[in-house]
This record gives C-alpha cells, structure tokens and sequence, in this order.
C-alpha cells in the first residue's frame, strides 16, 4: 500500500506568504509517500497584465521551488505543485511540476487548456503531459481545466498512468461532486486531487467583482473537497469544503493496472480508435443553427399502452431500455397520429442496431460500435455515429456498452448534435451517477439514457443543459456555483416512465468560461494519443 495525501490551501498576491503555507502543508504530510497540492501556489490567477504574470511566475532553480525540492527532500516524499512559470521568450505557462524524494524535479505538464482570464496572461502547453515511471508507480499530472474535459486523462490513462494528480484553482462545486471522481471511474484509475480554498481573486478587490458578477463572494471562494479517489470513482478520503486541509489514504496502486468491468471487458482495449480520427480535426466551430428551445421527453418500459399515453399527452421523444422490445407495428401503432420517435434496440444476427421509430415506422437505424463481453453474439459492429437531423434539432444514438466511452459522446458533440438517446444496461454505479452526466457537461448535450435492473424495473436518467452555465451568461436565479453540471432526473423505483424537458437549443454554448470552449478546446496532443491503441 501506498499512503497519498492531498493538501488544499488559500493562496494570496504575496509570494513570501505562499511558500511559507506551501511549506507548512507539505510538513503537515510528513509520513506520506506522496502529497498533492493545489493550483497556482505561488500566486493568485489575477494579474495586471501579461508582463505583470511573468514577473511573478516562478523559475526553476528559484527561492521557491528550491525551498519546495528541499522540504521534498526533509521528509522523503513526492511533491506535486502546480505554479506560474517564465519560460523564455516572454512566455509564461502553469505548470504542474513534480518533486521526488530525493528533491529532484522528475517531471513537468504545462496546462494545456487554459480557463477563462488564464488565457488574458497565460499560454498553454505545447506537448503532451509525461507519464513518470516512480517506485510508487506511472504517475500522471493535470490542471483544473484538464480535468473538466476526458482528453488529456485519458490520454494519461492509455500512456499506462495508474495515479492521477490533480492541481486544482476552483470555484466550482461540480469538481468534487462530478469532473474529479469520473476520471478516476472511467479510466480505471486513481485520483489525487488538491483544490484551493479562500479568495480566488485579490481579497481587497472581491467585494467589487462580485458585485459586478451578480454573485456572493464566498462564491469566488475556492471550493475545497480535496480528494483521493479510487479506480471506482468512489472517493477514499475527502476534505471539508472550507479551510486548510490534508487528507491521507493507503492506497494499492497496481488496482488501477484492473481495466475490466464485471462482464470482464477490458474498457481500454475495447476502445476502436480507428473510428476517432475525426477527433483530431481542426477546431471548426458550431455550424448547426440552434435546435429548440425545449423539448419534451421520456424514458418508458417497453410497455405500448405506456408508450401511447405519453405520445398522447404530447411527449416528442421517447427512449426504451436497451433490448427491451416491443413489437415494432405496436410501437407504430402507439404513436399514431402524433409526432413523437420512440429509440428502442434489438438483436440483428451479430449486430446489436437501435432502431428510431414514429407513427410511419422505422425511420433510421444506429448499429452498437464497440463489442463487449456483455453481448459475446456482437460480431458485426458499425462503423459510425449517424446524426439524424429531427424537427427540434440534432440527435445521436449511443447504444448499450458504446456508453462507456467518452469517445462516443464527442463524436455527437463535434457533429454538433443537440440530444443523444442512449438505450442501455448500466452495470456499475459510476455509469449513471458519473459517467453519462459527465457525457453531457463536458460536450454540452441533453442525454436520455434508459436501462434496467435484474429486476426488470425501469432504471435510467434525463440529463438536461441548464441556460444557466457558468458566469458568463445571465443566471435566471441565484449563482449556484455549478461550473457545467446537467440538471438530472433520475426514475424513482417502480416507475413505468420518467418525463422531463431538456433544452437543445443551449447545446449551441459551449463557452464554459471567456476564451475557453469545452468542444473546440480539446488539446491535439491528448488527442493524437486517443486516436491510436492503448499501450
């Protein structure tokens, strides 16, 4: 076992003052092997200017990181520090720097994707993030934004990291609850994660800012919550929301070496990268004009009576329990008269096709694209995302085990897709509670995703876009502190059908802070390793 510890911190303007908390923290974790800490330690994200950013920014060799390679040293453990660093030609990237034990600087990540002001004094990454052979195992670093998109974790993941190291600078209460621990879940892997808490933004200039953004100012607070999460996505330790913090767990690294869900699918190797490359395209833009402003929805059992209420009672789209199927004409039958599609799934010799159907019949088909021990009779998978183009706007369908992979979900987002229909059968908790909200917060899509348990019973959630998404659009209500969470509905158990209204039309804002597109920011380094077999 090996002991981790993450450590989160308020950081101001004055640097002498940040190093002494940095030091104290690392101190504080004294008997770890490991400790992780925030973003931005040595100063607030705040700055005049670009210049002002890179007279402030750390170098290597400087008083402060040597007095942090030295305090590594003292007490014979691993430092992961995120800071501001000058690189030459006026250059100023926030860098994950990791320290070993001996004091020795064993790797640096430059961020990658830069988050909202970040990008007014920062430049982002040029390379890759290295994965970092140690005694203790493949470790990988990341930053905040990094970790609020699947790209540059997955990356690490297929590269062979089996830890994650978070530096995070965060206002967002969705890191803890959300963006931090489906990381650690759908790669399989572990997360050490270190948040901030206190003033985000200079404290004498707080009350005026967030006056100006409509917000409280403990809002503009560092959310706190740091965490070590386990290759489940279950969180193992976690810090209180506010105040200076360390937390310790012991941990089994090699748990993350494990990449197999209970059906024994190995979720890496069922990966088909040859079906990503449009990935890797160049950054394009939304060209799709915006889809409806609301639309209403359903999951149902595979029930005709059921299904005919809802089309009834004006329900536009309806989503069953993958192969959970009624007959086809009585599915027909049910909707007549009425606009609504009904997505549902069936068996067709080795492929496993979702089938799209109104009141004239079946009107497209989506075949499952990665085979999974779940179904050993899917032998002819397809090779594409299909877009149908529907009066509200844009939808996909991702079927049974294509779920599972972040893959699938940016295929819809970068065709620009509003709504993706999932028939599925979740199988672990993660699935429905991490995994498919996370499919719709980081690609800006509605997801309507119907299962069921070993009961039979309906099982399954509606994922809907809030307009209200981050703070640079109007909040029709008070600022919650929610970075890009969907607003989910789940079924309560017993139910027939769960009904709820999503919003196409918000899929056109993808802007999750000023500069910083969850869609078109995806980094082309990560992507590269996406786009080829894991290692």
């Amino acid at each position: 076992m090996t002991r981790v510890a993450a450590a989160q911190l308020a950081a101001g303007t004055d640097v002498a003052a940040n190093l002494d908390t940095c030091l104290r923290m690392i101190d504080a974790a004294a008997g770890t092997e490991l400790v992780v800490l925030p973003e931005f330690c040595n100063h607030l994200s705040w700055y005049a200017d670009r210049a002002h950013a890179h007279r402030m920014a750390c170098t290597l060799g400087d008083t402060f990181l040597t007095a942090i390679a030295q305090r590594a040293r003292r007490h014979r453990l691993y430092v992961k520090i995120g800071v501001t660093l000058a690189r030459d030609r006026g250059r100023t990237t926030g860098t994950s720097l990791l320290f070993g034990p001996d004091g020795v600087l064993l790797g640096e990540s430059d961020k990658q994707i830069l988050m909202g002001a970040e990008n007014d004094y920062l430049d982002p990454g040029r390379t890759e993030s290295p994965v970092i052979e140690t005694p203790l195992g493949r470790i990988g670093m990341y930053a905040c934004m990094e970790g609020v998109i699947n790209e540059v974790t997955r990356s690490l993941s297929l590269r062979g990291a089996q830890l994650l190291l978070n530096s995070l600078n965060s206002f967002a209460i969705d890191e803890a609850s959300l963006h931090i621990p489906v990381r650690a879940a759908e790669n399989k892997v572990w997360v050490v994660a270190a948040n901030k808490v206190g003033p985000l933004l200079p404290a004498e200039q707080l009350p005026v800012i967030a006056t100006r953004l409509g917000v409280p100012e403990d809002r503009l607070h560092g959310a706190g919550e740091s965490q070590i999460v386990g290759p489940d996505g279950i969180p193992v330790a976690i810090a209180p929301v506010t105040g200076d913090a360390i937390v310790v767990a012991d941990i089994d690294v090699a748990l993350a070496d494990d990449k197999r869900r209970p059906d024994g699918t190995d979720i890496m190797a069922a990966r088909r990268p040859e079906l990503y490359g449009a990935l890797t395209s160049a950054p394009r833009g939304r060209r799709a004009p915006a889809g409806a402003a609301t639309l209403s929805t359903a999951l149902a059992v595979a029930d005709t009576a059921v299904l005919a209420e809802l089309a009834a009672d004006g329900v536009e789209l309806i989503v069953l329990p993958e192969l959970a199927t009624p007959p086809i004409p009585e599915v027909v039958r049910a909707l007549h008269d009425t606009p609504a599609h009904v997505v549902l799934s069936v068996r067709t010799h080795g492929a496993h096709h979702a089938m799209l159907v109104n009141a004239d019949g079946v009107v497209g088909y989506q075949p499952q694209l990665h085979p999974t021990n779940r179904h050993p009779w899917l032998t002819e998978p397809g090779s594409e995302l299909i877009v149908f183009e529907m009066t509200w706007g844009r939808m996909a369908i991702v079927v049974g085990d294509d779920a599972l992979f972040p893959e699938s979900f940016r295929l819809a987002a970068i065709q620009d897709v509003d709504v993706v229909a999932v028939p599925c059968s979740p199988t672990e908790p993660w699935e429905l509670s991490l995994g498919l909200a996370e499919r719709a917060a980081e690609n800006r899509l509605n997801v309507l995703a119907a299962g069921s348990n070993a009961g039979g019973e309906l099982l399954g959630a509606i994922y809907a876009l809030s307009p209200d998404f981050t703070l640079w659009t109007a909040w029709s209500g008070p600022f919650t502190g929610v970075i890009s969470h969907p607003i989910v509905t789940g079924t309560p158990p017993g139910s027939t059908s769960l009904r709820a209204t999503v919003h196409p039309a918000q899929s056109v804002n993808r802007n999750v802070s000023k500069g910083t597109d969850l869609v078109d920011g995806r980094p082309r380094w990560a992507l590269d390793a996406m786009t080829t077999e894991a290692q």
